[in-house]
């Protein structure tokens, strides 16, 4: 009778209900999620540069996948106890997936000073986010985003804020390849310099030097 009762229900539901409910039994990632620890911006982006706080709060299954991912990003980097006490790490949700920004601190460098080596503890995290993004190969398609801060002044020798930011995010397409990221899964690799600080910060603030991964659905995948 209780399954009889399901199917009576199931067919009476309109079709965004029935959608919800086929890709409910489809998805292993939908259900209940706890609340993340660390940095988690829910964001729609609106263009290629501009982020707003309007996410479509009506597709909970779907912004419960993007959780989920981003939990296991943070939890993963937040395993070192030196990320914990400076966040490393920045989480946006977009409409069409996830941003991860990956910051390049004095304290904590990304990369040798002006350089576009990575550093020891470079390699650790993006080896590590490398290990993240092969689990989702066949859902997401990547994009690789360099910045600098405003006001950075090279020195005589290195390079400038555009080549800069753009050889880093290249830097970091090969360590990512190096660590089982499949050059298919990723769309496009570019350098913003300083035309893209990040929401709420001051454009000469130094967490404007980072890389951002950016995780695409690819279509057909999930429906956001």
């Amino acid at each position: 009778m209780m399954a009889l009762f399901l199917v009576v229900w199931f067919v009476s539901q309109d079709s965004k209900v029935k959608d919800a409910v086929s890709r409910t039994f489809r998805n292993p990632f939908s259900g209940t999620e706890k609340k993340s620890t660390g940095t988690f911006d829910e964001k729609k982006e609106s263009d290629k540069t501009h982020y707003k706080d309007d996410f479509d709060a009506s597709a909970p299954i779907e912004l419960g996948i993007l959780r989920r991912i981003s939990q296991d990003m943070l939890k993963t980097l937040n395993s070192n106890p030196e990320i914990q006490q400076d966040p490393t790490l920045r989480m946006e949700l977009l409409s069409d997936g996830i941003r991860p920004s990956l910051f390049d601190r004095h304290q904590r460098p990304l990369f040798d000073k002006g350089a576009v080596d990575l550093s020891e503890y470079g390699k650790w995290v993006f080896t590590t986010m490398a290990w993240q993004i092969t689990r989702f190969t066949n859902d997401f398609a990547l994009e690789i985003e360099g910045h600098t801060e405003s006001g950075y002044q090279p020195k005589p020798g290195q390079l400038d804020g555009w080549d800069l930011s753009s050889t880093r995010a290249q830097t970091a397409r090969k360590l990512l390849m190096e660590h089982a990221v499949k050059s298919s899964q990723i769309r496009r690799v570019c350098g913003y310099g300083d035309t893209v600080p990040l929401e709420g910060i001051p454009p000469e603030d130094p967490r404007n030097r980072r890389v951002s991964l950016v995780l695409r659905a690819n279509e057909g995948t999930y429906k956001f």
